[in-house]
């Protein structure tokens, strides 16, 4: 086995372990909120392009940071699957089949939709935020960034890839996600880009929390085991 074969086992094989049987044993029902999801996102991109469905799609699934928040959050679980207009549709399409398909067999159709919808939450505050501090600021945006639509689909996905990498041990692939995000507002700062920086914040914290609250449980599970084997037992 090469080193290239070597380093991709190390990286990827137990994702693929963990993937490849429920595939195997079930194909498209191992998936059926990626493939709702998938297709919801087909349609939506549909009907955004007819000339009666654009103004629909704006006022139930398009976030700016202009709107008010209210309706902004009630649109917000929508806004996950409302493509871009320019950019190309399938590019989002392959995007929900993969990283959503993976992440709905390893972490379950609902732990799946809640990271997603934590990174997208994260990309819409992150944008009311920014725009309050100014362009002047490290952080902040500029005013003409309020009638920006947020980023759709893809703070999900990127939220997703990092929280999988991590989870598998897929580690060089977590970071590679990030770099690419960092590269992009660096290269073309723009609204996405930042908002994709926002989302891996709001992961990494996830994964922080979920970290601790590992460790948490195996020291009560050691600690309630009582001493192992060729310990003494505890003097009273």
């Amino acid at each position: 086995m090469t080193g290239l074969a070597c380093w991709a086992r190390a990286e990827w094989g137990l994702l693929y372990v963990t993937v490849r049987e429920p595939l195997r044993k079930r194909h498209a029902r191992a998936v059926p909120m990626t493939l709702l999801a998938v297709a919801l996102t087909a349609v939506i991109q549909v009907v955004q392009n007819q000339s009666w469905g654009y103004r629909f799609v704006q006022d139930v699934g398009a976030v700016r940071a202009e709107d008010p928040l209210g309706p902004a959050l009630l649109r917000t679980p929508l806004s996950l699957f409302v493509p871009a207009l320019d950019l190309p549709v399938w590019g989002a399409l392959a995007q929900l089949l993969v990283v959503f398909g993976i992440a709905e067999i390893c972490l379950g159709w609902w732990r799946t939709l809640v990271i997603a919808y934590a990174a997208t939450l994260a990309g819409t505050l992150y944008a009311r935020v920014g725009i309050a501090l100014g362009c002047g600021h490290p952080l902040g945006l500029p005013g003409s960034d309020a009638q920006v639509v947020d980023t759709g689909p893809s703070a999900a996905v990127v939220g997703l890839a990092v929280f999988l990498g991590w989870r598998y041990g897929a580690y060089v692939t977590a970071g590679a996600v990030i770099l690419a995000m960092i590269v992009e507002v660096l290269v073309k700062e723009n609204l996405a880009g930042k908002e994709h920086l926002a989302a891996i914040v709001v992961i990494v914290a996830l994964i922080g929390v979920s970290t601790w609250r590992r460790r948490r449980r195996a020291q009560r599970e050691r600690f309630t085991s009582g001493p192992g084997p060729g310990l003494p037992p505890i003097q009273s």
